[in-house]
């Protein structure tokens, strides 16, 4: 979230520029329009918080203090760090395109943040949400979805994306694949298991009675058209309740214990790494913290010289 009172203005000259580079990241680096969109609104940001200043004038010391302006208003380094990263392409765009010099963000670097280990269900958690039998076609639409996400690791973005013909090969036999679309365009095959499979059966023989005619998409919403992202996640807050879950559960929850209990029954990293679709295995090893939390709380349970007297 970009904070408030850090837009640019309207009548802004820079506005022009930062419209070519997103034809740029749309058009040559094929950035998706969403993703474009907050490449936009990060660097909107820093134009609203340097009034009047030309983008030649911008310079490090300027970017520094434009953090230091977001931090002490309560933005993490998280998201300083991708704002920067934003920042940052648009500059070196315009060391290669329009002349500039140098890139004022390159040697900027976000405060460190405390670094949050993505949550995961347990498997009895993740048994609690998913075994539960769907009452009438949106919930079974329901079910599908969130049996695919846990069994085959999608982002919800991939998720609500995929169309029909994804269908055949991943209800083959008793569990097939599914191809996917991730992040940079990039295809990858990631295994369906054998829940996820029969609940798509099951859904597949409901979707002809709500979609829409000529409707690609695998899984619609009660009016026919493609369900969206905004949706699903009211959805499986909704499906938790009825399981009894307290805590909070959204898509990338499902994602995060797919590959814990994956890496955690299997150990390959560089497998997981491959069916998350992470352009980088220190993406991955995230996960590998988490196993160990998982192993120490089992070591903790277990072992007689574990326990305190």
């Amino acid at each position: 979230m970009v904070a408030s009172g850090s837009q640019a203005r309207d009548d802004d000259p820079r506005l022009a520029v930062l419209a070519e580079f997103r034809r740029n990241l749309e058009h040559e680096r094929r950035l998706s329009p969403h993703t474009s969109s907050n490449y936009c609104r990060d660097i909107e940001c820093l134009f609203g918080l340097t009034p009047g200043l030309p983008l030649e004038r911008i310079q490090t010391h300027v970017v520094r203090r434009a953090v230091a302006q977001l931090h002490a208003r309560g933005l993490s380094g998280k998201t300083l760090a991708r704002m920067l990263s934003s920042w940052r392409s648009l500059y070196a765009w315009l060391v290669r395109h329009r002349g500039f010099a140098a890139n004022p963000c390159a040697g900027v670097r976000a405060p460190r943040g405390a670094k949050a280990l993505p949550k995961a269900l347990s498997p009895d958690a993740a048994s609690q949400l998913l075994d539960p039998a769907p009452e009438g076609a949106l919930e079974v639409r329901d079910k599908a979805m969130f049996e695919l996400c846990y069994s085959s690791g999608l982002r919800l973005a991939e998720l609500v994306s995929l169309d029909l013909d994804a269908a055949a090969a991943a209800v083959h036999g008793n569990g097939g694949e599914v191809t996917v679309t991730g992040k940079g365009r990039k295809k990858r095959v990631v295994p369906v298991g054998a829940k996820a499979a029969q609940a798509l059966v099951l859904w597949l023989e409901l979707r002809r009675g709500l979609a829409a005619p000529g409707q690609r998409a695998l899984f619609v919403s009660s009016r026919g058209t493609r369900i969206s992202a905004r949706m699903v996640q009211m959805r499986l807050a909704r499906w938790a309740l009825k399981c009894g879950m307290v805590s909070n559960v959204h898509p990338h929850v499902l994602r995060h214990s797919f590959a814990t209990h994956v890496l955690q029954s299997s150990g390959d990293l560089r497998a997981v790494q491959e069916m998350l679709g992470h352009a980088s295995i220190s993406t991955t090893q995230v996960y590998t913290h988490l196993d160990f939390q998982y192993l120490a709380k089992a070591y903790d349970a277990a072992h007689p010289r574990a326990k305190k007297k």
